[in-house]
């Protein structure tokens, strides 16, 4: 879950990597370095905490180069310190690497080495890969057939390592020359104009190009002046498909917002457009889904529906059931993505599988996914980054438009994956014969306001904020919810704990009586989802059933903190406090409910004084499982 960058070129090396760091922090932030090489020369600076720290060092201890790599840690193998840091040599110096990702054999390939007089200077997995590298790179050297390649040694080294890796290594013994790896956790390479680049997230170079492509699992690719080769790990050339990336680079900045996890909070309207534009026809109730190697006939074939996922993706996961439930009439389960693989999974050419994932690279959602494929699932991807694994790896996809999200905790992330489930439902129903037309352009027709919705609620932040003076000393959250509104709860409930380090739990609100009613004492915030759709009947129901359960906390000593639709009295007569919302159908409803909810997790965390961009011991891509 760690950062790696990466640049040859004609730009000053340190501040382009520096720059780059600084985008790659959400994915770790332990421990930082850079590694540089000009005339055979390599200096290595580094850092515990905070970027800034790194910055400080090489401010007192200038260095520069011709290229060079660096790397933001979040710290598995050894504590978060300088020792520890990358960039990390062998014993001689002559090798550097960084590492994002996990080697599972170290100890023995360590226990190898240091019998063959290598000295280990750290408690990392990754040290044996510079001690590896190096010692392949030597062997290539003293058998003096042809010059020693650094691409050979690392080709070497990779075939001893079990795990996952992405790597990015440099020597003084192989100069002008960047060689990158990937097993698992991601590598993009970037093309510029007499200019290359490696990166673990495309915004970390998306300033300098906008020409990338990743690497696949197996690939090796070797940076020089003159262009990137790529390779198999056996050495065969292999071809990607360069991509251009349409983001805008200015999404990857703040904006004029305090922090990512505000200005992407404020992007969802936004998001949510980008990701229904081209796909509905609110004329017909028509949803068009592009990027499918799955034909309509295998939609209406398939028996049961698998939907992976992990963190906030599951909650979206969890309210997709809901939706192909019911508008498709076709069993829908959810797994926990780490979960999925080790259950020895129930699946067959019969049962669709759809991993839903931000990056698209996320570990355990990569291996539930093949595992669904290696027992004949087909498997379709809702995924944030093009070209990335997990869509490459599936039958299908459907890309959501978020843009680039930097804030550990995802947000407009979550409204962009309910859409593209809310299309997909709707897709499926309509080709199922389950979902008529006229209530196809209904909810079509729905989804088309969402946006100003959005934006509605957007501009009662200070409310959200006034709120949040009210709780920040709480010590728990509950959060409850029924049906649809349920992972809503528990998104809730993970937003406030991951961004303010309150203990916050989220609950089914008809499971009170069954346990969760003996947290409740004097004060304890419970945020109750009583919103209604006054148009159908199933929700009139869980609406008087949420009352109840509203009416028993609040009994029991519960301050009340209810979401409501526009124009409800009746909770809001017995609520301490409302936030009432725009009347949509009941499936859109969740949207607009986790906005305010992520904006008083937020202000709550800033309150509190949190990091809440980069909250402690995450990181926003899980790349190891």
């Amino acid at each position: 879950m760690s950062g790696i960058i990466g640049y040859i070129g004609n730009k000053r090396v340190v501040p382009v990597l520096i720059e780059g760091l600084h985008r790659l922090q959400y994915r770790g932030y332990d421990s930082a370095g850079l590694a540089v090489i000009k005339e055979g020369k390599l200096e290595v600076r580094r850092a515990t905490g905070k970027l800034r720290n790194l910055e400080e060092v090489i401010r007192q201890h200038p260095l520069d180069g011709s290229y060079g790599i660096g790397h933001t840690r979040w710290a598995t193998h050894g504590a978060p310190t300088v020792e520890n840091a990358h960039p990390l040599s062998d014993c001689h110096g002559a090798v550097v690497v960084v590492h994002n990702g996990i080697i599972e054999n170290y100890e023995d390939l360590k226990r190898e080495l240091a019998a063959e007089g290598h000295v280990f200077a750290t408690a990392t997995d990754t040290e044996v890969i510079a001690h590896l590298a190096e010692k392949y790179l030597a062997a290539s050297s003293e058998n003096g057939s042809r010059p020693a390649a650094l691409e050979d040694a690392v080709r070497a080294t990779v075939h001893r390592l079990k795990g996952a890796f992405a790597l990015a290594v440099i020597s003084t013994k192989d100069s002008n020359k960047i060689v990158a790896a990937r097993q698992g956790p991601p590598v993009v390479i970037g093309l510029g104009k007499e200019e290359y680049f490696i990166a673990s997230d495309v915004p970390a170079i998306v300033y300098h190009t906008r020409d990338i492509f990743f690497l696949a699992d197996g690939n090796i690719a070797v940076l020089t002046p003159e262009g990137v080769r790529l390779t198999d790990f056996k050495g065969f050339p292999v071809n990607r498909r360069v991509q251009h990336v349409t983001w805008d680079p200015i999404l990857a900045e703040k904006g004029g917002f305090r922090h990512f996890m505000l200005k992407e909070i404020y992007e969802q309207p936004r998001a949510v457009r980008d990701t229904m534009l081209g796909r509905i026809f609110p004329e017909t109730g028509q949803v068009l889904l592009d990027e499918m190697e799955i034909s309509e006939d295998d939609f209406r074939s398939f028996h049961e529906i698998k939907l992976v996922a992990a963190g906030t993706s599951r909650h979206a996961a969890l309210a997709g059931k809901v939706l192909i439930e019911k508008l498709a009439r076709v069993p829908v389960e959810v797994d926990y993505a780490s979960e999925f693989r080790y259950r020895d999974p129930i699946v067959d050419p019969r049962t669709l599988t759809i991993v839903v994932t931000q990056s698209g690279e996320t570990a355990d959602t990569l291996a539930g996914q093949r595992e669904a494929e290696a027992k004949g699932s087909r498997t379709l991807a809702i995924c944030n980054v093009h070209g990335s694994m997990a869509p490459r790896e599936a039958h299908g996809a459907i890309y959501t438009h978020a843009g680039p999200e930097i804030a550990v905790g995802s947000t407009k992330t979550f409204s962009a994956q309910m859409t593209a489930l809310y299309m997909f439902a709707c897709y499926l129903g309509q080709l199922r014969g389950q979902l008529p037309r006229a209530g196809a352009q209904k909810l079509i027709a729905d989804l088309t306001q969402l946006p100003k919705q959005l934006e509605a609620v957007l501009q009662r932040d200070d409310e959200f904020e006034d709120l949040a003076r009210h709780f920040y000393r709480s010590a728990d959250f509950l959060f409850l919810g029924r049906g649809v509104h349920f992972p809503i709860a528990l998104e809730g409930a993970l937003k406030m704990k991951k961004v303010s380090y309150i203990h916050a739990e989220g609950h089914p609100a008809g499971e009170m009586k069954h346990g969760p009613s003996a947290l409740i004492q004097d004060g304890l915030p419970v945020v109750a989802i009583a919103t209604c759709d006054w148009d159908s009947d199933d929700s009139k129901v869980r609406y008087e059933r949420t009352i109840s359960n509203i009416e028993e906390a609040k009994a029991r000593g519960a301050t009340i903190i209810a979401l409501v639709t526009e124009g409800d009295h009746e909770v809001k007569s017995m609520a301490h406090h409302v936030i009432e919302l725009p009347h949509t159908n009941e499936y859109l409803s969740a949207v607009l409910e986790v906005v305010p909810l992520q904006l008083l997790a937020y202000h709550v965390g800033v309150l509190r004084g949190c990091d809440v961009d980069e909250p402690r011991n995450l990181a926003k891509s899980v790349t190891v499982e």
